[in-house]
C-alpha cells in the first residue's frame, strides 16, 4: 500500500516530462519578410550636380526603369546673386537613355554612352520679360525656359543591396549639353562660334536607395 503514492508521482512526472522539454526548447527565429514592392511614385535615386546649365549647384531625385536603361531626374538648381545679377532658382527635368552597361568587376561598372534631353525653367531673371522693354520680335526666345540635347556617361560602384533587394549603388557621371539658344546661334553663325563655346559640362553624383 505504501508504494501507491510513489507510483502515482512517477505517473504524473512521466506525463509532464514532454511538456517541460517542449517549453525549454529555444524558439526558432523567423526570417524577415521580403520588402514590399516600391510604390510607383517613390524615387529610386538621389542626384547632386554641379554646373551643367541647370544651376551652379542642383539637387533632386529620379526614377530608373526599362531594365536600368532609362533615367528620369527632377532637379532644383541655384545660382547666387553675385554670379548672375539676381538670385536664380531653376527647375529642371532630364531624360537619359543608356543602351548598354560594361561590367569591369564585381564592384565596378560603367555606362560609357548616355544620350537624352533636358528642359529647365529659371525663376528670378533680371527684367523678367517685362512688356515693352524690347521692340517686337527683338528677342524670339524665352529668357526663362531652355531645352536641348545632352550626352554623357557614368561610372558606378556596386554596393551590397539592401535586405529587401533594393540597390545601393553609387555613381559619378558627367553631362555635355547645349540648348535651343546656343544651337540657333551656332547654326546661324558657324564661323563666329565653335562647338566648344556652345557645350556646357555638368558633373554629378547619383545614389540609389
Amino acid at each position: 500500500m505504501t508504494q501507491r503514492p510513489f507510483t502515482r508521482l512517477a505517473l504524473v512526472a512521466a506525463l509532464l516530462a514532454p511538456s517541460c522539454v517542449l517549453a525549454s526548447e529555444p524558439e526558432v527565429p523567423v526570417a524577415p519578410a521580403s520588402g514590399e514592392p516600391q510604390p510607383w511614385y517613390r524615387p529610386r535615386h538621389l542626384v547632386l550636380q554641379v554646373a551643367g546649365g541647370i544651376g551652379m549647384v542642383s539637387a533632386g531625385a529620379g526614377y530608373t526603369y526599362f531594365n536600368n536603361k532609362v533615367d528620369t531626374d527632377i532637379l532644383l538648381g541655384y545660382v547666387p546673386k553675385r554670379f548672375a545679377g539676381s538670385t536664380l532658382t531653376l527647375a529642371s527635368a532630364k531624360l537619359l537613355y543608356s543602351p548598354f552597361t560594361v561590367r569591369l568587376s564585381d564592384k565596378w561598372q560603367i555606362k560609357p554612352v548616355s544620350v537624352g534631353a533636358y528642359f529647365s525653367y529659371t525663376h528670378g531673371t533680371l527684367n523678367d520679360e517685362e512688356r515693352g522693354q524690347y521692340t517686337r520680335d527683338y528677342y524670339w526666345f524665352s529668357s526663362d525656359t531652355r531645352y536641348g540635347p545632352l550626352a554623357g556617361g557614368r561610372v558606378t560602384y556596386v554596393r551590397p543591396a539592401k535586405a529587401n533587394g533594393r540597390p545601393r549603388n553609387l555613381s559619378l557621371y558627367y553631362d555635355l549639353s547645349s540648348n535651343d539658344l546656343y544651337l540657333h546661334s551656332y547654326l546661324t553663325n558657324t564661323k563666329g562660334l565653335t562647338l566648344g563655346q556652345i557645350l556646357v559640362l555638368g558633373i554629378g553624383v547619383k545614389a540609389d536607395f
